[in-house]
């Protein structure tokens, strides 16, 4: 089946999404900072079972495709790309759908997968993180400067954003981040995760160099139920790096 790209008006936005497969249970793919369906998800768009499932990645508001606006980052803006989410799923006509959320994307999946419990068919997030520790605003500060990035990891987004808009963003982005630090606690969302219902998969890579796994286990342990897979070769992209052995689990858990 092929992928088909759209735009659609969301809380005053025009957010572009991908959409591919047929089957009744649909699924949401929300990407990474400063990513979008297409960078974020290709193998899963490509690989997913387009029988059981129909799958759809989404730019958050001034990501991807999704600019105008700009991007920016005000101290809600999970919440905002949350609601963004679950938003453009209803505009959708979707009226129940799972969560796949990567990173940035997991944050705002568990927001959303708390504040929208009706709506949440079940949940999987991989290297995401409840809160901001000083260890984390260090190595958030270790990727500021993307001159210093992997050619590889650097590529696409260059050619998506342009240099300067692609640099901006990024420095903005580790500020955005960082100011939880500054709450004693370093709260992103700890307290919704007890609000969380419906069934939870947590995927967290050994070697991921971005989120040290005490946040995965933080989650695993504050979800009733929830199921946690340490996957020991995996770093923080191990859905594009182990994409097969990703998909295989991730959906024999949404069956």
């Amino acid at each position: 089946t092929s992928i088909t790209s759209a735009k659609i008006q969301v809380n005053g936005v025009h957010l572009h999404y991908q959409q591919t497969g047929e089957g009744s249970h649909a699924v949401l793919l929300l990407p990474g900072m400063l990513g979008s369906g297409q960078t974020d998800f290709g193998p899963q768009l490509k690989s997913m079972n387009k029988q059981l499932f129909t799958i759809v990645a989404w730019d958050p508001r001034g990501y991807g495709q999704s600019i105008p606006p700009s991007r920016d980052f005000p101290p809600d803006f999970f919440e905002r790309d949350a609601k963004d989410a679950v938003d453009l799923m209803q505009a959708l006509k979707f009226k129940k759908f799972s969560l796949l959320g990567w990173s940035d994307g997991g944050i705002t999946a568990l927001i959303a997968a708390a504040k929208y419990p009706t709506l949440i068919h079940k949940l999987v997030v991989w290297g995401a993180n409840a809160s901001v520790t000083q260890e984390d605003v260090r190595i958030y500060n270790g990727i500021r400067d993307v001159s210093k990035w992997s050619e590889k990891v650097k590529k696409p987004l260059e050619e998506m954003y342009g240099h300067k808009y692609f640099a901006k963003t990024c420095e903005a982005w580790v500020d955005g981040i960082s100011h939880f630090a500054e709450k004693s606690d370093g709260n992103i969302c700890q307290q919704l995760l007890p609000d969380i219902k419906c069934p939870t998969f947590i995927i967290h890579g050994e070697k991921d160099p971005l989120v040290p796994q005490a946040h995965a286990e933080y989650i695993h342990k504050h979800i009733k139920g929830s199921r946690l897979l340490l996957m020991p070769e995996g770093k923080h992209n191990l859905h594009l790096r182990f994409a097969e052995d990703f998909n295989r689990q991730v959906e024999d858990f949404l069956q």
